[in-house]
């Protein structure tokens, strides 16, 4: 049983290798019952590293990755996943509808048996992420954001008490993104759902965002965006000079002056592998997307 209070979700200096090389080194942070924390790095920080052994599909060197005061399981029932990359034939003959019903038993072998319980919850879960207005739609033929909203309902439709979704804003529109966004946050107040979101821009995320986690160079810190996103802080992560600027009110993490060519409003994070070198960061490892 789980003290009261105790968090959903605690890392203690959880370090993986992979390929001979640290990509994730000592990482510690917790995240409570309800809290919404951002997980943000450039591409190849670890974050999907981080994301794969919370989930227990990559085995720790060092330290400790516990769910609810437990060592983490495989295919634990206490988390829910939404992956980076999920391909759906617009041809497939699945329904939105279906596709969050798979969330309850499609681990099962069997064609399973309908159930006014079953599908009452899955209904429930379809009008929790707004639709409803494309539940008989083939799933593959939804727009990016219609099916960020059936994916997040697919992994909460069992219930779980910890959320984790690897980058799923990357290839939403704007708009699309600050409504996935705004969805997580209701979802993960009414339900008192923990969610860890990785990404790499911080600023669609700052009106919900309880704490962040900031990776760089396989460490992170972590606190409220205010404790964090410092120039002091970052450059310790970092391990050389860091300026952070807030412009239209977004914020801007920059290497140095001489990037500032390279700044795009798009992304707060503008390390890129020209930029990496001038860090003196190690290069990324391979088959790291995260």
């Amino acid at each position: 049983m789980t003290a009261p209070g105790a968090p959903v979700l605690e890392l203690d200096g959880a370090t993986v290798s992979l390929g001979g090389r640290t990509v994730l080194d000592q990482v510690s942070f917790a995240v409570d019952a309800g809290q919404f924390t951002g997980l943000i790095g450039s591409n190849g920080a670890g974050k999907t590293t981080l994301l794969r052994t919370v989930l227990g599909l990559q085995r720790l060197d060092a330290g400790s990755v516990r769910v609810l005061g437990r060592p983490l399981a495989k295919r634990s029932g206490d988390v829910g996943y939404v992956p980076q990359k999920v391909l759906l034939d617009p041809d497939m003959p699945l329904r939105a509808w279906d596709l969050v019903a798979l969330g309850l038993d499609g681990h099962r072998f069997g064609i399973p048996m309908p159930s006014k319980r079953r599908a009452d919850a899955v209904d429930a879960m379809v009008a929790a992420v707004g639709a409803e207005g494309f539940a008989g739609a083939r799933v593959g033929r939804l727009s990016g954001g219609e099916q960020q909203r059936v994916l997040i309902a697919h992994a909460l439709v069992s219930r779980p008490r910890l959320l984790l979704l690897d980058e799923p804003l990357a290839n939403l529109d704007l708009h699309s993104a600050q409504e996935v966004v705004g969805l997580l946050a209701r979802v993960s107040r009414q339900q008192h759902v923990a969610v860890l979101l990785s990404a790499h821009d911080i600023n669609p995320l700052l009106p919900v965002m309880d704490r962040v986690v900031y990776i760089a160079g396989g460490r992170a810190v972590c606190g409220t965006t205010e404790e964090v996103i410092r120039e002091d802080v970052l450059s310790a992560l970092y391990r050389h000079h860091v300026d952070v600027l807030t412009v239209h009110g977004r914020i801007l993490v920059i290497a140095g002056a001489a990037d500032l060519e390279h700044l795009s409003l798009g992304h707060h994070e503008v390390v890129g592998p020209e930029q990496r070198r001038h860090l003196s960061l190690p290069p990324e490892p391979a088959g790291d997307g995260g």
